[in-house]
């Protein structure tokens, strides 16, 4: 029996090869809004960062995100972002 190929992708933040579900999408819409995607079905380009905070902000810091998803971050995109994450570590426990 074949086995299955498990996506993987790079933290932004960490620079670790992690699953792609264990990661969260950051996504820079067509629009140049930047939000999460926990669903990782949203169009435009993307970045995964860890789940963790510090991820987030190292990614944030270093602009590993700008970077990545080729815009500039204004500081309450930062916030927002941080937010969003927030909740949903809430929201997943």
């Amino acid at each position: 029996m074949k086995t299955k190929k498990i996506p993987l992708r790079m933290c932004v933040g960490c620079r670790e090869m992690k699953e792609k579900k264990s990661l969260i999408r950051v996504v820079r819409s067509p629009e140049g809004l930047v939000s999460l995607d926990p669903t990782g079905k949203k169009p435009g380009r993307g970045a995964y960062v860890c789940r963790e905070g510090e991820c987030l902000a190292r990614a944030l810091k270093q602009k590993q995100l700008e970077r990545q998803l080729q815009v500039s971050l204004g500081e309450e995109v930062s916030e927002a972002l941080n937010a969003e994450l927030a909740a949903l570590r809430d929201a997943h426990g």
